[in-house]
């Protein structure tokens, strides 16, 4: 069983870090939920995935979530955003510092066990899904 970290103990981590937890957080979250929409062949399914595991979407979902998060969310966010990184040829520079703000506020909060924030974080995302995919399209 994982072990829980303190709040402080969270922070101290690379807030890169925090992304790279809470990238697989994130992604297996929206795994679950186009699964549970359909049984569907492998390939629609991760078609589908795709358009919401993307740095464009994340962004736009990050923009969403940010009046929502708390102080501590925020922070985390702000300190991943700001992070020196080196976004893919193929993302906006801007929109992949605003998803690995997101990444790592999944990540924060899976260090630290608070599962029914992230379901709640995720479950407004989820339910905004075609507003934001219009927003970036």
């Amino acid at each position: 069983m994982p072990r829980t970290f303190t709040e402080a103990e969270a922070r101290q981590y690379s807030p890169l870090t925090l992304a790279f937890l809470g990238d697989s957080v994130y992604e297996i979250m929206v795994r679950q939920a186009v699964t549970e929409r359909a049984n569907a062949p492998v390939q629609a399914l991760h078609q589908e995935k795709i358009r919401y595991v993307c740095a464009a979407f994340q962004a736009g979902a990050a923009d969403r979530l940010l009046p929502s998060l708390t102080e501590a969310e925020a922070a985390i966010f702000r300190r991943a955003r700001n992070a020196s990184l080196s976004p893919p040829k193929n993302a906006d520079p801007a929109d992949y510092r605003r998803a690995t703000g997101l990444e790592a506020v999944f990540g924060y909060l899976q260090l630290t066990a608070q599962f029914s924030r992230i379901s709640e974080l995720f479950d407004s995302i989820w339910e905004m899904r075609d507003e934001i995919s219009q927003e970036k399209e």
